[in-house]
């Protein structure tokens, strides 16, 4: 049915259960992997919401999340290929994480978008935002949701 399953995920506990089924997904109907994580990019200026710091300093903290996403790619990837998986692993920086999910999805083909939802409702919605809903909303692929 799939032949190229792309899972997002951020390393929470609750994306790992979406990588867990996307991987036992991928494995039924012998379908590839795309594992990937959206790294932030750093703000730039107060006004972005965040101290300044020097450009040595924000290439320093840069590529330590390039370092913790490259970590979790690789833990993913072993997870997959144990499990007899064909995989492979993209990190996107963005601050429009919904959008690079769905750009990342059209890049490598996908037929599916697997993905993790807080399941947040109320205010916290509205004042934390959805990623996922984002995806849901603006994908021409099929979203398969986890919580």
């Amino acid at each position: 049915m799939f032949k190229r399953i792309l899972v997002a995920t951020d390393g929470s506990t609750l994306s790992k259960k979406a990588v867990a089924s996307a991987i036992a997904l991928a494995a039924q109907n012998d379908a590839d992997l795309v594992a990937l994580n959206v790294v932030p990019r750093y703000p730039r200026s107060y006004f972005e919401g965040a101290m300044t710091f020097s450009a040595e300093d924000i290439g320093r903290i840069e590529a330590q999340w390039a370092e913790k996403a490259r970590e979790m790619l690789d833990a993913v990837s072993a997870r997959a290929k144990a499990s007899g998986v064909r995989v492979k692993t993209a990190t996107v920086n963005s601050d429009l994480v919904a959008e690079a999910i769905i750009a990342a999805a059209k890049k490598h083909k996908s037929d599916l978008i697997v993905m993790a939802s807080h399941g947040r409702k109320g205010i916290k919605r509205l004042l934390l935002g959805s990623e996922t809903q984002h995806v849901l909303a603006h994908s021409a692929l099929p979203v398969l949701v986890l919580r």
